[in-house]
């Protein structure tokens, strides 16, 4: 007997809008992107979150804030 579980996790950009601050690597302008999240398991969504994630415009290095 064989289960196979299938799962996976897609993720969709909302929206892109310019942040306040430098890049403290190249000193270049920081983006926020809003990130929805959906978890899914054989195909039903089962999970929806959004998150905010702060990316450098120049060096592409993402940023994370303490």
């Amino acid at each position: 007997m064989c289960i196979v579980f299938v799962c996976g996790e897609d993720e969709r950009v909302v929206s892109r809008q310019p942040a306040p601050g430098a890049c403290p690597y190249c000193g270049g302008l920081i983006q926020a992107v809003d990130v929805e999240s959906h978890w899914n398991f054989c195909f039903l969504p089962l999970y929806v979150k959004t998150k905010r994630r702060y990316y450098c415009t120049i060096c592409n290095s993402r940023l994370i804030l303490q």
